[in-house]
């Protein structure tokens, strides 16, 4: 080996002149990709936060907020004007529920039947109705197909033609009763009190049962 060839080259390279031969450094890649997807990130910021302030001083974000919300009508909207405009999805103003035309007590002719053992209970609930401004039919014993066969309040029996308001009406002076047809052509409508029968009612609540009955809430508006 000869002396002017540097250490650890095992005799690789040999030298002929006065000079050692250049040793390059390896060069650093990792660092010069990172270098350039950080370049590009930043432009991309740059150029988002450009295209945002030409936005604002253009005022194109308040129109496409309106244009967002234009489907949108406002609580002070009426039912009228969200038909109108067609909007009846979620978030359209609740439209009015059609009020429900109910029979006057005067207009249901009621027969009371007593299906208990209980002594003048069917004469009882026929003064009350009457007070109520009911039409009083037949008042008696109940016919042998339901006599001491009705375990419930009572039970109201029409025709299948009869007007269900009709049973509506009748259904909110006493709780807990239940309806069935027959074969009979009138509209009167039969009320066979029952085992579990107390007593009518309070007016008062019939009363405020009947009126949301005939008027019933509006349904909740929907969340835009």
């Amino acid at each position: 080996m000869s002396m002017l060839t540097p250490p650890g080259m095992g005799g690789k390279y040999r030298i002929t002149g006065a000079a050692y031969p250049r040793m390059s450094r390896p060069r650093r890649r990792r660092k010069v990709v990172l270098a350039l997807l950080g370049s590009v990130l930043a432009l991309a910021l740059l150029g988002y936060g450009a295209l945002q302030l030409i936005d604002v001083f253009r005022g194109d974000g308040g129109k496409r907020s309106a244009a967002a919300g234009k489907d949108c009508p406002t609580a002070s909207a009426t039912p009228a004007k969200a038909a109108k405009a067609g909007n009846t999805g979620p978030g359209a103003a609740p439209s009015a529920t059609p009020a429900v035309a109910l029979p006057q007590p005067g207009q249901i002719k009621v027969n009371i039947y007593n299906a208990t053992p209980r002594a003048g209970l069917a004469k009882a609930v026929r003064d009350e109705l009457e007070k109520r401004g009911f039409a009083i039919g037949q008042v008696g014993n109940a016919p042998a197909d339901f006599d001491k066969k009705v375990p419930g309040a009572g039970i109201l029996v029409g025709s299948p033609r009869t007007d269900k308001a009709a049973y509506s009406v009748l259904a909110a002076q006493l709780t807990g009763v239940t309806t069935q047809t027959d074969t009979r052509e009138g509209a009167d409508i039969d009320l066979i009190l029952g085992d579990s029968f107390k007593e009518l009612t309070p007016k008062a609540d019939a009363d405020k049962a009947l009126a949301a009955l005939a008027n019933p809430a509006p349904a909740p508006a929907g969340k835009c």
